[in-house]
């Protein structure tokens, strides 16, 4: 069925705010979209797609997976289908459902994709099942594909202050990643806590507050928080 200019048009206002990173006007947007009953599979496709993604930016998971989920089972695009695996790994990780992120990654495994967003996924799952040793191994081979890239720094960096692996080198990677995205909380956040394990209290605490002062997400402040309260001596 030919898509009308009209909704076409919608749809790439949608696609423009999400990019500007205005995720609730956009999903807004993309819901007004879904919610029209004029049937066409590429564009339900597009709306599912970036519905996920919106819900995914916001804290939402349970709606990302609904959407995401979709993408999956109706997608032709390999890479779009590589894309959404990987977040739902990322979201089975982040809200404990291990065995779930295995699913998707070993997927994506089996199907023979290697990339930087995959290792630092991977190492995130298996920090989060407390391997850590596996985990730096896993950030250390995004970092080969890539050295640049900040995820993996901040995610190598941080298990090396935290587990007392090797502090110095922690705190240099935690500065890197600083360095490349000074506006990510969870960035700050990993540079304060690495200044607290180098022993720096004042540094970890400036780092801190600023970490807190950009936290959107209620979950990522209560993490900064305890890290705050530790710093200052409160536990």
């Amino acid at each position: 069925m030919m898509v009308t200019a009209t909704r076409t048009e919608t749809l790439q206002e949608g696609i423009r705010l999400f990019k500007l990173k205005r995720w609730d006007m956009a999903l807004r947007i993309f819901q007004q979209l879904e919610s029209n009953t004029e049937e066409d599979s590429y564009l339900s496709t597009e709306i599912a797609y970036y519905l996920g993604l919106c819900y995914t930016k916001l804290g939402r998971f349970d709606d990302a997976l609904f959407w995401l989920e979709q993408v999956v089972k109706a997608e032709s695009n390999i890479m779009r289908v590589y894309q959404c695996r990987l977040t739902l790994a990322y979201i089975y990780v982040i809200t404990e459902r291990a065995k779930m992120a295995e699913f998707e990654l070993d997927r994506l495994s089996e199907i023979g994709f290697e990339s930087v967003q995959l290792y630092t996924v991977l190492a995130y799952s298996a920090c989060s099942e407390q391997q850590y040793q596996k985990a730096v191994e896993l950030y250390a081979k995004a970092l080969q594909l890539d050295n640049t890239n900040a995820t993996a720094m901040n995610g190598l960096g941080y298990i090396l202050v935290d587990k007392a692996l090797n502090v110095e080198q922690g705190l240099v990677l935690c500065k890197k990643a600083v360095d490349l995205n000074p506006d990510n909380a969870a960035y700050l956040d990993s540079l304060g806590w690495a200044y607290f394990k180098h022993g720096d209290t004042g540094e970890a605490k400036a780092w801190l507050r600023r970490a807190l002062g950009i936290a959107s997400l209620e979950s990522q402040q209560q993490e900064i928080r305890k890290h705050i309260r530790h710093v200052a001596g409160e536990t």
